[in-house]
């Protein structure tokens, strides 16, 4: 995640200037710039506040594909939707007769 560029966009949705964001902040101008440009890597205290000024806030997500075969993705992207129309089907029909043999 680019801070900096967090912090600009925040900034420019609630219509501040540099200036006006660092005064409601309580740190200097030219620290906000510094941020803004990727110069300085800011605390997580001091991230919350700027973003917090702007009317936003920090929230953290997982990561898309964690965990996830993105081979067997791209496998079935090569093919028709017919031929993936069959191979969700026969895979439901595995699936019932796993759960039917544990019955």
């Amino acid at each position: 995640m680019d801070i900096g560029a967090a912090v600009r966009r925040a900034r420019r949705r609630a219509g501040l200037s540099q200036r006006e964001l660092a005064v409601r902040a309580g740190l200097p101008q030219s620290t906000v710039a510094r941020i803004e440009s990727g110069f300085v890597d800011p605390r997580t205290t001091t991230v919350v506040k700027l973003l917090e000024v702007c009317g936003e806030e920090l929230e953290t997500t997982p990561r898309l594909g964690t965990g996830i075969d993105r081979s067997m993705i791209r496998e079935y992207l090569r093919l028709t939707p017919q031929q993936r129309l069959v191979a969700a089907t026969d895979a439901a029909n595995n699936l019932e007769s796993l759960l039917r043999s544990r019955r």
